[in-house]
């Protein structure tokens, strides 16, 4: 919950080549205060199967800027996705052997008293996010 004093942030993950949620994806929050700062690690959380990522640490104080990494190659390992792989006219996850977006990172700029809903649409070969409410 933000305050005058602090922003907030949650997120949540849709698996768009399925057409569902993303659950089980390690989530790290990491926050710092102005662009020459290095960036403090928070902690971080993991998304439930409703894909929502509800229990992320606060932020702290003076934050300015803030970054969530997503470990998305052990998610797409997991479910092997080979429904949407066949859909793809795009060379497919299982032809080289890897995941083309093992991670996805994401920054963004924050104000205090602000509440950020930052909602990642996901899928084998590609990635949308947005400032969400």
């Amino acid at each position: 919950m933000s305050t005058s004093t602090t922003a907030s942030v949650s997120t949540h993950i849709l698996d768009t080549s399925i057409g569902r949620p993303a659950g089980g994806v390690a989530v790290q929050l990491s926050a710092r205060g102005g662009r020459e700062v290095d960036w403090q690690a928070l902690g971080g959380s993991a998304t439930d199967v409703d894909g929502r990522c509800k229990d992320l640490p606060a932020l702290p104080e003076g934050t300015t800027h803030v970054r969530l990494d997503f470990a998305v190659e052990a998610y797409f390992e997991r479910f092997e996705n080979k429904q949407a792989d066949a859909q793809q006219d795009a060379p497919a996850n299982r032809d080289s052997g890897a995941v083309f977006f093992p991670e996805v990172a994401i920054t963004f700029a924050v104000k205090a008293g602000e509440h950020y809903h930052v909602p990642l649409l996901l899928n084998p070969f590609g990635y949308s996010v947005y400032r969400g409410s």
